[in-house]
């Protein structure tokens, strides 16, 4: 792993291979490792890059709230670092709101965006009141909120059938330092609706959604693209698709890279 400093707070990055650049952001309550197994597949024909999110993985947390516009401007200085003019973007739930945010301020940067198991929308009332909820179960219980939190990703068919790796998944989770998830909540709760950035960006876009997806609701997720130049990809599970439909997502993802 790799480090910089931004505003005086470690965060921890990796960088594999040769080629054009590839970024993957990962979701709430992960860090780098739930690439794992895609770096080794990716980087035979990209540079891709893993970064841990404030307060997730080894990067540090900064402040009490972590805004998707001040994560981008994390993801913005690993690549300044790296000097990358150009680089196409995977986010997986949170990473995916943290992508947006990203093409919404260095727009010039992006050229092509995978919105994986994620949303252009921002929180609904009820969504923030979830997240409110949230805040308060994890001050009160952190280890039983953690637990949860990860079951409740996959889709039901696959709690069973997943159970080490939902497990790992687990694992790595409680590596998530309380500010870290505090912050993370408050930041998505008050995170600004990025559809026209979906709808309108003028570079290759691609959505993939789980049909029994527990977190995001399948059919309100196809609205956000409804007569927009963006490509659907479904896989028939949950919230998990790096995990629930890991072969799958390494082809496609590969494929739509080739196209760009």
């Amino acid at each position: 792993m790799n480090q910089i400093l931004y505003k005086n707070t470690k965060i921890s990055y990796s960088d594999t291979g040769k080629g054009n650049v590839v970024v993957l952001i990962h979701g709430f309550l992960e860090n780098q490792t739930m690439w794992q197994e895609l770096v080794p597949e990716l980087s035979k024909k990209y540079r891709v890059i893993t970064i841990d999110l404030l307060g997730h993985g080894e990067s540090e947390c900064l402040g009490y709230v972590h805004t998707m516009e001040e994560n981008a401007e994390v993801v913005r200085a690993v690549l300044s670092k790296l000097r990358f003019r150009k680089a196409i973007f995977v986010g997986h739930s949170m990473g995916g709101y943290v992508a947006l945010a990203f093409a919404e301020l260095y727009p010039s940067i992006v050229k092509g965006l995978v919105l994986l198991n994620s949303t252009s929308k921002a929180d609904s009332e009820e969504r923030k009141a979830n997240r409110n909820r949230a805040i308060k179960a994890v001050k009160k219980d952190y280890a039983n909120f953690i637990r949860l939190s990860i079951a409740n990703l996959f889709s039901p068919d696959n709690r069973e059938r997943l159970t080490g790796e939902i497990e790992k998944v687990k694992l790595e989770a409680l590596k998530t330092p309380l500010q870290g998830v505090v912050a993370s909540l408050e930041g998505m709760k008050i995170r600004k609706d990025r559809e026209v950035v979906l709808r309108l960006a003028p570079y290759p876009k691609m959505l993939i959604l789980g049909q029994k997806d527990p977190v995001l609701n399948y059919h309100d997720n196809l609205k956000q693209i409804e007569n927009a130049a963006v490509q659907l990809v479904t896989f028939p599970d949950g919230h998990m698709s790096h995990i629930e439909n890991k072969e799958e997502l390494t082809t496609v993802l590969q494929n739509f890279f080739k196209s760009i």
